[in-house]
Parts: structure tokens; sequence; C-alpha cells
């Protein structure tokens, strides 16, 4: 049953499935696409506007990590080991929390969220993940965090380019 969701750019969309409606192109995400394959599709979500924050969903709807076939399998940890080896060497973060989970009403994605010193204020353990993503979603949609934002997003997807190459090979 479609649903009305009001994205962070204000935009408001109706969907059955806003990770299907990202995926198939149908919207497009505040700064782009970082990378897209026929299995997977990499943006980033601006309400929480940390840059450098990933996520990497699949094009076909399913919930869990067994469901991936294998196909999907091998891109998807070469996709994880080229995202973080991207976010490290051009923009510096160090430290990186993953997390997916399969009580969502959103269809299989992986959250890859760096890890800055700001963060630690909010406590410095997974349970900080959800105050730091609160904290940014009330606290950092200014507009200078936001151009710093999509520069994030377009230089990973500059580090992304050759990617397609090595996975066709």
């Amino acid at each position: 049953m479609p649903r009305q969701i009001t994205l962070a750019d204000g935009r408001v969309v109706e969907v059955e499935c806003l990770s299907c409606a990202l995926t198939s192109g149908l919207i497009d995400p505040t700064g782009g696409v970082i990378y897209e394959s026929s299995l997977f599709h990499v943006h980033q979500d601006v309400a929480y506007p940390i840059r450098g924050l990933v996520i990497l969903a699949s094009k076909r709807h399913f919930y869990g990590m067994d469901e991936l076939t294998d196909e999907e399998q091998l891109e998807f940890i070469s996709l994880i080991h080229k995202i973080r080896k991207e976010q490290r060497n051009r923009l510096g973060i160090e430290k990186v929390y993953y997390f997916y989970n399969e009580d969502t009403t959103h269809h299989f994605h992986l959250w890859m969220v760096p890890r800055y010193e700001w963060m630690y204020q909010l406590g410095s353990s997974v349970e900080s993940l959800r105050p730091v993503l609160l904290h940014a979603r009330n606290h950092m949609n200014d507009e200078e965090n936001m151009k710093s934002v999509v520069e994030g997003i377009n230089i990973l997807r500059d580090g992304m380019k050759d990617f397609n190459l090595k996975m066709k090979r």
C-alpha cells in the first residue's frame, strides 16, 4: 500500500517502498547516485547530513542477507570494500560503523556511517549511532554542511568510476 514520505529536501512522494523508488530511478537522491549496477545502488540519505555516509541498497526487493544470490554476494562484498577504500583515501574517514536491519519497511540495504571526532560526545559505541544520526538530522542541516556533504558524494562518485571496469573483467 503506498504511503506518503517527505524527503530531506522537502519533496513529498507516494511510494510503496522508498528503496525500490530510489534504486529504480523513480526518485533521484539529493546529491545524486554515487554508484549503480544492475544489482546495487549506492547513495547518501541526506536526511542524515554526515559527509561520507553511504547507503548500499539492493535493487531486488528482499530483506535478509541470507537471501543474496551468489552473484549479489560477490558484488556486495566487493562494493563494501571499494566504498570503504574510497571513504578512507578520498575523504580521510578512519572509522566506519556498518549496520543493516531486517525489520524495516525498506528492503535490503547497508548503512556505512563514518565515525567523526564530534560524535564521541554522544557516546563511543554502536549505541551512540541513533543519537548521532538524530543530531545530524536536527542540527547539521545548514547550507555550509550540506555543501560539504554533497561535495563528499561527488568525491565518492568520482572514486567509484573505475569499479564498473573491474567488475566486468
